[in-house]
């Protein structure tokens, strides 16, 4: 059984994902090291944040409207409160981080995230 029921978080989660691992090889090549290593540590706060709303938002069972927007912001909530730690624990402990690089593989990681609002949640074939 998977934690994440959502098939749209499913595939957000995998495109974020790629495209981290895209922008770590590019910036691995075309910067330095720590420029990988910096898309690599900002892609993968968005990937990780996504993934516990993910499963946060799967593990509701109610049935009301009240129910399922009380389960949204707390999934949000844990999510805004999880990306600033990680933010602030790469800018605290790694001191080589190529900012330029970290933020904007961050950002842009991010902004796939509002591709699950175009992905239908079951595939209908007739």
């Amino acid at each position: 059984m998977s934690w994440i029921k959502s098939r749209p978080l499913k595939i957000v989660l995998r495109i974020q994902f790629l495209v981290t691992l895209i922008a770590v090889c590019g910036f691995w090549l075309l910067v330095d090291r720590h420029g990988g290593v910096s898309a690599l540590l900002g892609g993968m706060i968005s990937v990780a944040t996504t993934a516990v709303y993910a499963i946060i938002v799967s593990q509701h069972s109610g049935y009301t409207a009240g129910a399922a927007l009380r389960t949204a912001l707390r999934a949000e909530a844990v999510k805004i409160v999880l990306t600033v730690g990680l933010l602030w624990i790469v800018f605290k402990y790694y001191e080589s981080v190529n900012a330029f690089v970290f933020i904007g593989t961050f950002i842009l990681t991010v902004l796939i995230y509002s591709l699950a609002l175009l992905i239908a949640d079951e595939a209908k074939s007739k």
